[in-house]
């Protein structure tokens, strides 16, 4: 008579956090012989992120040798739900934090650079080649230049979602976006009408909505500031979502709801400056990064 056995590998993990936008960290940058990488599915990425039956996290955050010789690492990005993600603003910053940290204890950085302790850290992602400085607990990203879609530059376009007609305005940040303004954000559907926005035939490839709310709009020496709330592409309703983030302020600033000068975007789990010069300009986003704990998970039969 024989017996299976259900033999499972504990995977280390770290938890960070940009703004309350959460992450689970797995560092695989050791893995330099094909087949020895830890075996991250989106079915792992469910239950890790899962916030009863696993660590919980808006995001998993996976970090693989790059294909890139001058990147220090690549990230790939898992949604809460399993679905792949080309872009994660907080992310970016939260592996660039743990990187810094990495290289600056000595630890290999899985990539070959000339200085892996160099100025800037070099992260590949499926948006491309993106660049991060880190000065302490804040992280500030070159974002590249967002790309400028439906409504602009006029009022909109317009989308009709349970009778109600929404005015969005589309950018591409890396990811797709729909920007729209509101009056009041916080007495705004947001739960309700962003599911319906996001799976809308419009975007065929789904999209992240934001509903912005301007609150200061005059020139000042600090710039403007807007409000704004989130439903993220397969993670839902988060406390931040970095390149929403940058999409909002682009869209004040490209529709002239803002003047020139940096944007104060005021999130529910904090804030974030983004600064864009115009059209073909990088928008860059400074912001914190924390790490919350380490630990290890099992995983696998």
């Amino acid at each position: 008579m024989s017996m299976s056995t259900s033999v499972s590998t504990r995977i280390p993990f770290i938890k960070m956090h940009g703004v309350g936008n959460d992450f689970v960290v797995i560092d695989d940058l050791a893995a330099r012989i094909p087949g020895t990488a830890l075996p991250i599915t989106p079915e792992f990425a469910r239950h890790a992120c899962d916030r009863r039956f696993g660590i919980g996290a808006d995001q998993l955050l996976w970090l693989r040798r790059p294909l890139n010789s001058g990147a220090h690492a690549r990230m790939e990005i898992l949604n809460a739900d399993g679905s792949v993600a080309e872009m994660c603003g907080n992310g970016i910053r939260a592996v660039a934090l743990y990187l810094d940290r990495k290289f600056s204890a000595g630890q290999p950085s899985g990539s070959a650079p000339s200085d892996p302790r160099s100025a800037e850290v070099r992260i590949e992602t499926l948006a491309g080649l993106k660049s991060v400085w880190v000065d302490g607990e804040l992280a500030t990203v070159d974002m590249g230049s967002p790309i400028l879609g439906g409504g602009f530059p006029g009022i909109g376009e317009g989308l009709l979602i349970r009778g109600r007609e929404l005015r969005f305005f589309e950018i591409n940040v890396g990811n797709p976006h729909a920007v729209i303004f509101v009056d009041d954000v916080q007495a705004f559907p947001v739960a309700d009408l962003g599911p319906q926005v996001e799976v809308n035939p419009r975007f065929p490839n789904r999209t992240n909505v934001e509903f912005v709310q301007v609150l200061e709009h005059q020139l000042r020496p600090k710039g403007s500031v807007i409000q704004v709330r989130v439903w993220e592409r397969g993670a839902g309703i988060t406390l931040a979502c970095g390149t929403g983030a940058c999409a909002a302020a682009v869209t004040a600033l490209a529709s002239g709801r803002v003047g020139p000068g940096p944007v104060e975007v005021r999130l529910p789990g904090g804030n974030l400056k983004i600064q864009w010069a115009g059209t073909g300009q990088p928008v860059t986003m400074t912001g914190p990064a924390v790490e919350v704990f380490r630990g290890e998970i099992p995983w696998g039969q």
